[in-house]
């Protein structure tokens, strides 16, 4: 068997090559395109050509012209495809707002990020764009709508339009009810066997009509600074702190790990309970909750979602102790970070570390105390591999500042705006 970082070096290399073979084939669709190579008088396009003679289907198509075309007018860009350091996933985007103004900035964000922070970038910066020209909150209000049908056989068929902040709710009404929803195998699955899971489709249709039932049942009710629900675990103090084997179960339920206890304490509902040599409950301390609202909302404004280098889910997503409370870490920014549930567990049972530099960066360690995200490392005496390290990607999990990506953006097309007729608009400044 390979080694394994053999095996991501070639991975790393043929994604270059790949990339590079890409900027080859767009560059000559758009020589094909301008000699208009395709039009024989029975072909419509030269995306009809690529879908008929290339195979690729027609929207697709219809995209690597205009990527095509595009590429031609941002030589930066295309330079930088052709060497193999940035993917045509990346210049799709880039090529729907790019200019002569904007192209180094944007190069810069393609080369240092993911293709995810290329489109969200784009998107936001399109929107804002359109915000310039009508208000959307004002769109939202006047497009809003719920229409509903009945199908053949009877079920309801139902389409709603809602602005943004309604829509928002709807989605965390939706995703809260799930939840709650009962965890039963279909009615038709025989007895002795494994049920299938439910797909989650099916657990949201399931989980409106629980929110329809609950709101016929009780009417408008607000459930602002209620807790939505709990779990008891009783553990002990010394479990808690230093891992060691003690009491640690659910109330009238399984034991459980320490870690996964832990890792349920990041962020929950303390009582301190104070118990004598049989068990019996002397003093009960009040209630704290360890992560407070305002600093929840803080955590969401810092993090923007799970910091786990590579991660980009923005839901499900707790807060961590760096140094756990039990063993004396405090309860305040510097000491938390925003990880999603699945990588919560890989740091409290799956043996990763989170530690916080000098400088208030974060290091994310693996078990074997090699940091995650290192650089591949190029092999060397391959005549087909592209320069070292072009083809690797440069991020390493930190959040890209959205509003100060789109006021580089705005600059460059102010200072474009701005520049008299017949002089050159100058470099863009990041």
């Amino acid at each position: 068997m390979r080694p394994m970082p053999d095996l991501m070096n070639e991975i790393c290399s043929l994604a270059g090559r790949i990339n590079a073979a890409n900027h080859r084939f767009l560059t000559l669709i758009a020589e094909f395109d301008e000699r208009k190579g395709w039009s024989d008088g029975a072909t419509q396009s030269c995306a009809h050509w690529l879908n008929w003679k290339c195979g690729i289907a027609l929207g697709a198509a219809r995209e690597k012209v205009r990527v095509a075309t595009a590429l031609a007018k941002l030589p930066k860009i295309s330079a930088a495809m052709e060497s193999g350091a940035i993917s045509y996933s990346k210049v799709r985007e880039i090529t729907r707002v790019a200019s002569a103004e904007s192209e180094a900035y944007l190069l810069e964000i393609a080369e240092c990020g993911t293709a995810s922070h290329v489109e969200k970038l784009v998107r936001a910066y399109r929107r804002c764009k359109e915000v310039e020209e009508l208000s959307r909150e004002e769109r939202q209000q006047q497009g809003r709508s719920v229409g509903y049908r009945f199908d053949d056989d009877g079920s309801l068929i139902m389409t709603c339009r809602l602005p943004a902040v309604a829509g928002a709710k709807l989605r965390k009404a939706i995703d809260l009810a799930v939840e709650e929803l009962p965890v039963e195998p279909p009615p038709d699955v025989p007895a002795g066997t494994l049920p299938t899971r439910v797909p989650f489709h099916v657990r949201r249709a399931d989980a409106l009509g629980m929110i329809v039932e609950s709101f016929l049942a009780r009417g408008a009710q607000d459930a602002s600074g209620t807790d939505q629900h709990q779990i008891v675990v009783h553990v002990a103090a010394e479990t808690l702190r230093d891992r060691k084997a003690g009491c640690c179960e659910v109330e009238d339920g399984p034991s459980l790990a320490a870690e996964t206890a832990r890792r349920f304490a990041c962020d929950a509902s303390v009582v301190e309970l104070v118990e004598d040599e049989d068990g019996e409950p002397l003093s009960s301390g009040r209630k704290r909750r360890t992560i407070s609202a305002p600093l929840r909302r803080a955590l969401q404004s810092r993090d923007k979602g799970c910091k786990f280098p590579g991660c980009c889910n923005k839901r499900w997503v707790d807060a961590h102790h760096i140094v756990h409370w039990a063993n004396g870490g405090e309860t305040k920014p510097s000491n938390l970070v925003s990880v999603c549930r699945f990588h919560h567990r890989a740091v409290h049972e799956g043996g990763y570390r989170i530690e916080r530099l000098d400088d208030g960066a974060l290091r994310f360690v693996r078990p074997g105390g090699n940091p995650v995200g290192e650089t591949c490392t190029q092999p060397p005496g391959d005549r087909h591999q592209m320069p070292d390290g072009e083809m690797v990607n440069r991020w390493r999990g930190e959040r890209m500042d959205l509003a100060h990506a789109l006021d580089v953006l705005y600059g460059a097309g102010r200072r474009a705006r701005n520049v008299p007729a017949g002089t050159s608009a100058g470099s863009t400044q990041v």
